[in-house]
């Protein structure tokens, strides 16, 4: 039986970390409260990607638009909010993003960067309820679904994880959670 390999909440962190910072660099291009039609363009590219570098260049410009939002006092709050991440103050970015999600309720990025969070502090069960919002605002957040995903197999949810896993994969095929499934990894034959 293969061992499952969960990242720790310090490869986690650091991986937020880098993207954070990758995201903040480039110009704002939209937020999900006043959605930027560039997304459906590049969700229709993602799923036809004909390699994985060129799906990773799209799901940088995807995160992109997620984390850097148009609304000036909401990106400030971002930053704020990342600063407190790359601190390490979880309670801190938690605390920033309760009031966030209710002053931009439909932002959805602000919802994953909280279940993020509280993915972090273990706090499971609040961070599924904040993906169903972020999924709700953002059905394609395929990084909320890997979220969820990754929750799921540390509960021993394995089926609803592949679920999740099936329904991310048709929004990215190239997401590197695919190799916690060996049965999605095995190559199919047509009939």
């Amino acid at each position: 039986m293969a061992k499952l390999v969960v990242p720790s909440s310090n490869v986690v962190g650091a991986l937020l970390a880098a993207l954070w910072v990758f995201c903040l660099a480039f110009p704002a291009l939209g937020d999900d409260a006043n959605p930027n039609p560039a997304l459906d363009s590049l969700f229709a590219s993602l799923r036809i990607a004909p390699d994985a570098v060129a799906a990773q260049t799209i799901e940088r410009q995807i995160w992109k638009v997620w984390l850097t939002p148009s609304d000036p006092d909401l990106a400030n709050r971002m930053l704020a909010v990342a600063e407190a991440e790359q601190s390490g103050d979880l309670q801190g970015a938690r605390t920033l993003l309760d009031k966030l999600v209710v002053d931009f309720p439909t932002y959805a990025e602000g919802f994953n960067q909280r279940a993020t969070v509280e993915f972090e502090m273990n706090d499971f069960e609040a961070s599924l309820a904040d993906i169903d919002k972020v999924l709700q605002y953002e059905p394609r957040h395929f990084g909320a679904l890997s979220g969820r995903v990754m929750i799921y197999l540390q509960q021993g949810k394995r089926p609803l994880a592949l679920k999740d896993m099936m329904t991310a994969l048709a929004i990215d095929p190239f997401l590197s959670e695919k190799q916690l499934f060996p049965e999605l990894m095995r190559p199919t034959t047509q009939i």
